[in-house]
C-alpha cells in the first residue's frame, strides 16, 4: 500500500515539534494498515512487572503478525552492546523484531542513520516507554 506521509502526519497532529502522544498514532496505523492496533500506556515512572510482561507478549504477537510495535519512549537507556540512546523531550521508535522469548526486542531507529537498528532488553524497553505508551495488536 502507498501511504502519503505527509497526509498521515498531519492527520496525527505532527509538527516539527514531534506528535504529542501515541494515542494520535493508534487511529492512523489502523487507519492506513487495515489491522487493530491498540494504545497501551505506562504511565508510572517505571514499568512493574505485569507491564513488562504485558509489553512482552504484545511484542511478541504484533511481529509475529508480520507488523511493529510503535514505542514513544522517553529518557536514556542502554542497549546490548552497551551503547547509550538518550531521548529527553521524548522520540518514537519501532520495534521490528524479538529474541529469547521476546526477552531481547529489535529497535528500528530513524534518529541516527549509524545506528538504525539495535537490541535492546525489554525491561530496559519497558522502562525507556514508561510515563508515555505504544501501540501494538
Amino acid at each position: 500500500k502507498n501511504i502519503d506521509v505527509d497526509a498521515m502526519a498531519k492527520e496525527m497532529g505532527t509538527t516539527e515539534a514531534g506528535t504529542n502522544s501515541i494515542n494520535d498514532i493508534t487511529p492512523v496505523l489502523n487507519k492506513e494498515t487495515g489491522k487493530h492496533y491498540r494504545s497501551v500506556e505506562i504511565r508510572d515512572g517505571k514499568a512493574d512487572d505485569k507491564q513488562t510482561d504485558t509489553l512482552r507478549a504484545d511484542i511478541v504477537r504484533t511481529v509475529d503478525d508480520g507488523r511493529a510495535v510503535v514505542a514513544n519512549i522517553a529518557g536514556t537507556t542502554t542497549d546490548t552492546d552497551g551503547n547509550t540512546h538518550s531521548f529527553e523531550g521524548g522520540h518514537y521508535i519501532s520495534v521490528v523484531g524479538y529474541r529469547d522469548n521476546g526477552n531481547t526486542v529489535t529497535i528500528a531507529d530513524s534518529a541516527n542513520p549509524n545506528m538504525a537498528s539495535y537490541r535492546i532488553s525489554v525491561d530496559n524497553l519497558a522502562d525507556w516507554i514508561a510515563t508515555r505508551g505504544y501501540s501494538a495488536s
